[in-house]
């Protein structure tokens, strides 16, 4: 009995090691960790976007789009209507927008108050204390001193205080912490910056109870450094977390952790142009997307706007109110939703306002085109010849090639103006302008029963998989002939480059539906493919240029894309011409 009692015993002590062996096996294997993700476009970094690239922002009122850079505007470029504010010089201007771009080109002059400057207080912002890297804000206000709270203490506001303090890069990083005995207060300053601003005055500033709360800390960035292979580098050359990246918040100070993203984490919003806002941005009644998806109806329709509180964001974005603003791209009736140019269904009276008719000098209808404003008619560079300008006539207002309708007028050229660099074999940068000549001298052309379509600057506005609009006079399916102006939905592409290989080049687009059930066609060639906004305003993305055969399945149509020359265009037209937005 002894016996079987320590062959028990023994057959315990070997399993309880056995079990032990293998809970230690079990801990020693390696944790599968999972992947982290890429938020981020390669491609788009190697741009080097920064708050300026009006390829993706929108520039300040005081400044204007310039070959795809925000550049300063000169004081008298900035609407009159405002209100006096005064400088941290002591000088007074008439307006924030004059003052912001005063600074804008001499960095030397910032904001300090509204009003005239004899009126105002001093306003003094310090790290306390000097001997650390990480340190508390004070901000005096004639004799008031306050320390900043931590309550909603972001990089946007840190980035603002730096920037205030003559560090150009913003801020390094943040934290909360309580303060020394002696600096101890009941009270201290709430901020709210939007993160673009250049003095902490420019932000709202809030008086409010401390209790026993921490208070904000920041370190300016002063040197730079190689980045780890888990930080981004930004524009400007700080380090940050590659987590901080995407997320709505202006991290890197220059906004380029923002603005190649193929989503958003967190609580911001993505848009179409590969951009993450913040969600608070969202619905505020001032677009920060591009294209608008940021305030569209269905979006906005149950939100509601926060309280504002006192700051100069609300007067930078009530100047943005007094800046021109271009009325294009908006049909006078909704399009309705059908397939098909090719063997397609016919538009209706006004419902492609842009649409023109060119007659060459065969007395037909030979291309089409796209009025995009005063005098001014978009259309493919292989439709028309320079020495034939006396011959061409442009139609308005057609509907049917070979029946008149009401609304239809007339127009004979001025000139003929082909890209300088169009590759007639290529079809490299197929685009020409034609100026119509008005029928009264000094007068604006102002075609009846048209609409402008607006014209894209940035060619981040539409990317692939965009479902748009094609309309033209072109070949039906079987090239058979056809009179009236048919339209139909295709969508941006973005593997041409692998269709059509050596034949495609930068400067082109294509779209069009995988299985060829709708396509443009000969006939169609300079028309206009037209891509919508969140607000259904229409903008000339593309110019029917060239494609193989008509409804191929696997050959998209390719145009001419239109924002890669929204420069050229505005050389003849003039920026007021074609410039929705002031940019």
């Amino acid at each position: 009995m002894r016996l079987l009692s320590v062959l028990v015993f023994i057959l315990y002590l070997l399993l309880c090691t056995y079990t032990a062996k293998g809970i230690s096996r079990s801990r020693n294997k390696p944790i599968q960790q999972t992947p982290r993700k890429n938020y981020l476009i390669e491609e788009c970094l190697n741009n080097s976007y920064t708050i300026n690239s009006c390829n993706k922002v929108f520039c300040q009122p005081w400044q204007r789009c310039m070959g795809g850079t925000c550049s300063c505007k000169l004081p008298y470029q900035c609407p009159k209507n405002g209100t006096s504010v005064c400088s941290m010089e002591g000088k007074t201007f008439r307006t924030y927008c004059q003052l912001k771009s005063y600074e804008c080109q001499r960095h030397n002059s910032k904001f300090r108050s509204r009003g005239n400057c004899e009126l105002q207080d001093d306003f003094e912002v310090s790290l306390k204390p000097e001997n650390v890297s990480e340190r508390f804000i004070q901000v005096q206000m004639n004799s008031n001193k306050m320390f900043i709270c931590g309550h909603q203490w972001s990089m946007n506001e840190a980035n603002v205080i730096c920037r205030h303090l003559h560090f150009p890069e913003g801020a390094d990083r943040i934290k909360l912490d309580h303060p020394e005995d002696t600096w101890n207060s009941s009270e201290c300053l709430k901020v709210t910056c939007r993160g673009t601003e250049t003095s902490l005055a420019e932000c709202s500033l809030v008086r409010t109870s401390r209790g026993r709360k921490k208070l904000a800390k920041v370190a300016c960035h002063t040197t730079h450094q190689e980045c780890s292979s888990r930080e981004f580098r930004c524009v400007n050359r700080k380090c940050i977390p590659s987590d901080n990246t995407c997320d709505g918040v202006n991290d890197c100070g220059d906004l380029s952790d923002e603005l190649c993203c193929k989503e958003c984490r967190g609580e911001s919003f993505h848009c179409s142009s590969q951009v993450c806002i913040p969600n608070k941005y969202l619905c505020n009644d001032e677009i920060d997307c591009l294209t608008g998806e940021d305030e569209a109806y269905q979006l906005c329709k149950e939100r509601r706007e926060e309280t504002e509180e006192e700051s100069m964001d609300a007067e930078r974005r009530k100047i943005k109110t007094f800046l021109p603003q271009l009325h294009c791209g908006i049909p006078n009736r909704t399009i309705t939703r059908r397939k098909r140019i090719i063997g397609g269904y016919s538009a209706g009276r006004d419902e492609f306002p842009w649409q023109v008719a060119i007659r060459g000098t065969e007395a037909q209808v030979n291309c089409g085109g796209i009025y995009i404003g005063g005098c001014w008619i978009l259309t493919a560079a292989h439709c028309v010849r320079q020495s034939y300008v006396h011959a061409y006539r442009i139609w308005t207002g057609m509907l049917n090639t070979i029946l008149k309708n009401s609304g239809m007028e007339t127009f004979t050229l001025r000139r003929v103006i082909i890209h300088e660099n169009y590759n007639s074999k290529t079809y490299e940068n197929d685009i020409a302008l034609l100026e119509m000549k008005s029928r009264d001298s000094g007068q604006p052309c102002s075609p009846p029963n048209t609409m402008a379509a607006c014209v894209p600057w940035s060619p981040y506005m539409f990317t692939s998989g965009h479902r748009c609009k094609v309309s033209g006079w072109g070949r039906a399916e079987d090239y058979e002939r056809q009179f009236t102006l048919k339209w139909g939905y295709v969508n941006l592409m973005s593997n041409c480059s692998e269709i059509y290989k050596e034949r495609y080049f930068k400067g082109m687009e294509c779209a069009g539906t995988y299985d060829g059930s709708v396509d443009s066609c000969r006939g169609d060639s300079g028309g206009p493919l037209v891509c919508f906004d969140s607000n259904n305003v229409a903008y000339v993305w593309g110019i029917v240029s060239w494609g193989e055969n008509c409804g191929e399945e696997g050959h998209p149509g390719v145009y001419t894309k239109v924002a890669d020359y929204f420069e050229w265009i505005s050389r003849y037209t003039g920026k007021a011409t074609i410039s929705r937005f002031n940019v």
